[in-house]
C-alpha cells in the first residue's frame, strides 16, 4: 500500500504537467469564454503545484533549540524549531510533525506533535511549544516531519529531518538540614558515627599478619626475627566517608526514594563529605566514594534514569556487595521495607565495619506497626540506627525522625 502511494505521489507531477496543454487543447478546439476562463483560472495553481514538486526541500536549514540539557522535575520544557529555506518560491504552509522518543510519547504529550505553520513570502519562520511536567528520566526527539503543499490540496511533499536533540530530567531534591549521624555504642553512651581509617606515613608499631593487610604493610626485619608475618600498625586518622545503599523495590514510594536519596547526596556532598553509592537495581550500579560537584552529577545522572526493576531482595545485596566495598565508612541503607532478615544483616555488618544506618521511607498516612517497632527496638539494641522518613517531610530524617 505503501509503494502505490509513492508511485501515484510521484505520477501526480506529471500529470500536472499534461494537465496544462491539455486544457490549451480543449480551449482552443472548443472555444468560447467558459473554455478559456477555465484554462487561465487553473494555469497559476497548476504552474504553482508544478514548482512546488521540484523544490529542494533537502536545502531547508531546521533548527531544534532548548534553552538547556538539564532540567528538575516539574520544570516546564520549552522547545523551538525554526525554519529557513533558500529558495525564492512561496510556500503556502508549513506542517511540521515532532517525532518524539517511545518514553516521551507515554507521558500523554499528543498535543505537541504537530503545528501547521502559514509562511506565504517568508524565508524563515518559526514556532515554539512547551512540554510541561515531565517526569524524571532521560528523553530524546529523534528527528521531524516537514510537510509543504498548495492551498486546494492537490499536491503534497514532505522530508524527513534527522535532527536529535537530548534532555535529561533530574528527580526533585533539596539541601535538608544536616548534621552528623548518631548510634548508641554497646554500653548506651552516644558517640558519633565517624569512623577512622590509617596514616600509612606513620606507623606505631607492629602487629600479626591479619587478611586484607596490603603487601607494602609488612614488616620484613620483625617477621624475619618473629618467623611469621608481622605488618605495620599505623595511626588512625578520624573519617567521616559514607556509603549509600539504595533499594529499587517495586512499590509505589519508589519516587520519594529517588528523591531522598538525591536530596541526601546532595547535602552531603556540599558538606565536603565524601559519598559512595549502590543501587539494587538490575545492573547493581555501584559507584565508588568521591566528593566534589562533579561526582553529584554522574550520581544525580544515574537517579534520573533509574527504574524500579531489582531482581533479588535487599538482604541478598548486602550479603554479597559489602564485602568489596571500601572499609572503614559509615553504611547508609535507603528502602521502604523493614524485615528481621534485614536488621540482622545491617547488624552483622555493623559489628564488622562499625557502623550502618537504615532510612526507611514511609507515606505521610502510613503508620508504623507495633512489628516494625519492635524491630527497630531491637536494631537500636544492636547499635543499628533506624529512622523512619516521611515522605514530603525529608528533614526529619537528621531530628530524630517520624514513629507515628
Amino acid at each position: 500500500m505503501k509503494m502505490q502511494l509513492r508511485v501515484l505521489n510521484k505520477a501526480r507531477k506529471y500529470l500536472l504537467i499534461f494537465l496544462i496543454p491539455l486544457l490549451f487543447l480543449y480551449a482552443l478546439f472548443q472555444g468560447g469564454f467558459v473554455s478559456w476562463f477555465l484554462f487561465y483560472s487553473c494555469l497559476p495553481f497548476i504552474l504553482y503545484c508544478v514548482s512546488l514538486s521540484f523544490c529542494p526541500l533537502e536545502n531547508l536549514k531546521v533548527t531544534r533549540e532548548l534553552p538547556k540539557n538539564v532540567f528538575k522535575v516539574g520544570d516546564p520544557i520549552k522547545v523551538i524549531v525554526t525554519v529557513k529555506k533558500s529558495f525564492f518560491l512561496p510556500v503556502f504552509y508549513f506542517l511540521i510533525e515532532e517525532n518524539f522518543s517511545n518514553n516521551l510519547h507515554t507521558t500523554d504529550q499528543q498535543g505537541f506533535t504537530k503545528e501547521l505553520i502559514l509562511t506565504g513570502f517568508k524565508k524563515e519562520c518559526s514556532f515554539d511549544y512547551i512540554i510541561p511536567k515531565l517526569p524524571r528520566g532521560e528523553y530524546f526527539i529523534h528527528s521531524l516531519t516537514i510537510k509543504i503543499g498548495d492551498p486546494l490540496g492537490i499536491f503534497e511533499s514532505k522530508i524527513k529531518f534527522n535532527i536529535v536533540n537530548r534532555f535529561v530530567v533530574f528527580p526533585q531534591y533539596s539541601e535538608l538540614y544536616y548534621r552528623a549521624l548518631e548510634h548508641q555504642n554497646n554500653q548506651g553512651s552516644t558517640i558519633s558515627s565517624h569512623h577512622y581509617q590509617r596514616d600509612i606515613s606513620m606507623a606505631v608499631g607492629i602487629r600479626e599478619y591479619r587478611s586484607g593487610d596490603r603487601f607494602s604493610w609488612i614488616n620484613w626485619k620483625a617477621s624475619a626475627k618473629r618467623n611469621e608475618m608481622m605488618t605495620k600498625e599505623f595511626e588512625e586518622l578520624q573519617s567521616n566517608d559514607l556509603f549509600v545503599i539504595m533499594d529499587c523495590a517495586q512499590n509505589e514510594l519508589f519516587e520519594p526514594i529517588v528523591s531522598f536519596t538525591a536530596s541526601f547526596l546532595h547535602t552531603v556532598l556540599k558538606k565536603g563529605i565524601q559519598v559512595g553509592l549502590l543501587t539494587n537495581n538490575k545492573k547493581r550500579d555501584s559507584f565508588p566514594i568521591r566528593g566534589g560537584e562533579g561526582h553529584f552529577q554522574k550520581l544525580l545522572y544515574h537517579l534520573a534514569k533509574i527504574e524500579a526493576n531489582n531482581t533479588s531482595p535487599i538482604e541478598m545485596v548486602l550479603e554479597k556487595e559489602i564485602r568489596f566495598i571500601q572499609q572503614n565508612v559509615s553504611y547508609i541503607l535507603i528502602t521502604t521495607n523493614l524485615s528481621k532478615n534485614l536488621v540482622e544483616k545491617a547488624s552483622f555488618i555493623k559489628n564488622r565495619e562499625g557502623s550502618f544506618t537504615m532510612f526507611v521511607i514511609k507515606a505521610e498516612s502510613m503508620v508504623v506497626s507495633e512489628s516494625e517497632k519492635s524491630l527497630i527496638s531491637i536494631a537500636n539494641s544492636r547499635g543499628v540506627k533506624i529512622i523512619i522518613v516521611r515522605e514530603g517531610n525529608f528533614n526529619a530524617a537528621f531530628t530524630g525522625g517520624d514513629l507515628r
